[in-house]
């Protein structure tokens, strides 16, 4: 029995091998074009366009002492995964520096969203910055 499996596993890989051959080879006049074939492209992360225009940070407030300030929830891990850090930081403001507004707000759309109306009211209310982000 055993001498009958050898040559037939020898015959079938040998006809397997072939077969690859033939198939890598078909359709290519040269080595160069088989292999270009088979290769995969590979995108460089360097910086091919430079960079954009730098624009200078909004200029710091000598005091908070009677200006509001946002604390802006970004939702990111779900609507209560940080939101205990900024109720933490309102009441840090609260007992150290009572006459600071501090207004906790959740944005509409997440982290990947954008919040336009919560925005506008930032703005309209003048309020003296905002702290955006995420907690936990």
């Amino acid at each position: 029995m055993k001498r009958k499996v050898l040559p037939v596993g020898f015959l079938f890989m040998t006809v397997t091998l072939v077969t690859a051959g033939v198939i890598f080879l078909s359709g290519c006049t040269d080595m160069e074009q088989a292999c270009d074939e088979r290769l995969i492209t590979v995108l460089s992360p360097a910086i091919s366009s430079p960079f954009v225009e730098r624009v200078p940070l909004a200029p710091r407030t000598d005091t908070l002492e009677g200006k509001t300030i946002y604390l802006v929830d970004m939702q990111w891990g779900g609507p209560d995964a940080g939101y205990s850090v900024f109720e933490e930081m309102q009441k840090w403001f609260s007992r150290n520096m009572p006459s600071v507004k501090v207004v906790l707000r959740r944005t509409q759309n997440g982290w990947m969203g954008d919040d336009p109306a919560l925005r506008k009211e930032i703005v309209d209310k003048g309020a003296a910055g905002a702290v955006i982000g995420i907690g936990g």
